[in-house]
């Protein structure tokens, strides 16, 4: 399946910008599901310095510094990816008990030579990290899909239709800063909110898990246009399954992703994938508009 993307940030400000330096995580990266055939950007105004590099994650990243006023920054990320799914759980990874998985991630280095460089990678997404941190409250919550040598394919299943079936999806309810205990207590959220939770709820009980950003297509109702621009970010999360890799989970749609999942970025949370953030000097007030634009090409 090959897509079109094309997602526009403007920022329009009430007084003039002096300088701005940026990151941008907007190029999606190549992997064993995704290829990137061509990724661009426009950015107006014109940056003064622009280069592309890869960060701790693998991610690609883009930094550019616009050192001309401006009142407006358009930054316009253009790509083309082929998703390439493919079933790669084996009958043995499908009945591994998650209390398994959850050992080995506990084990030294120097027990386990030949995963060393795999499960050391794995290890990191255990701990807390700054959006996401372990407590009773959610362990509590996540506990009833832990059930004793239950499969790990079947506990992150169950995880997420709890999280479809009691959460309400609420734009207006939740900023980036809403802390997880709002969340599980409230039960509304959008998906970086769900994709966080499922996280810190697999962190509670040992187990790897990271945060994805990137976007799902959207299909218009039969009979209706498909409105451009009208699709958004997405962001949900993997988890890390010995002798199989990372699989992928969507809780906001209780699906695993397939075919309509392109992949921007992964990190610990949502602070190691943020699309586009920067420093501003000057500026004053200002607005911000996101466009994305998911196009089926073939």
């Amino acid at each position: 399946m090959k897509y079109r993307i094309t997602h526009t940030t403007v920022y329009n400000y009430s007084q003039a910008v002096g300088l701005c330096q940026n990151e941008a995580r907007l190029q999606p990266r190549d992997f064993w599901r995704q290829r990137c055939e061509s990724s661009r950007f426009e950015i107006t105004p014109t940056p003064m310095d622009y280069r592309e590099l890869t960060d701790f994650f693998g991610n690609r990243m883009a930094y550019f510094a616009i050192q001309q006023a401006h009142k407006q920054l358009i930054v316009t990320a253009l790509s083309v990816v082929t998703i390439l799914p493919r079933e790669l759980v084996t009958d043995s990874a499908k009945q591994l008990a998650w209390e398994q998985v959850r050992d080995l991630l506990q084990e030294s280095s120097g027990q386990h030579q030949q995963q060393l460089p795999e499960v050391l990678d794995a290890k990191q997404y255990v701990l807390d990290s700054p959006m996401i941190t372990t407590t009773a409250e959610l362990a509590d919550y996540a506990r009833p899909s832990f059930q004793p040598e239950r499969p790990l394919l079947e506990v992150v299943k169950d995880l997420m239709r709890r999280i479809y079936t009691d959460f309400t999806y609420d734009p207006a309810f939740t900023t980036i800063a809403t802390p997880l205990s709002t969340v599980l207590q409230h039960r509304r959220g959008v998906c970086q909110d769900f994709a966080h939770l499922a996280i810190a709820c697999l962190r509670s009980f040992g187990l790897s898990a990271r945060y994805i950003s990137g976007y799902v297509e959207t299909l218009p109702e039969p009979g209706k246009p498909r409105l451009v621009g009208a699709d958004a970010s997405h962001a949900w999360f993997a988890v890390y399954l010995p002798d199989t890799g990372w699989l992928d989970f969507d809780p906001t749609n209780n699906k695993l992703p397939y075919d309509q999942h392109i992949t921007l970025a992964w990190g610990r949370d949502y602070a190691d994938v943020t699309p586009l953030k920067g420093i501003a000097f000057g500026g004053g007030q200002h607005t911000l508009s996101v466009s994305v634009d998911v196009l089926r090409l073939d």
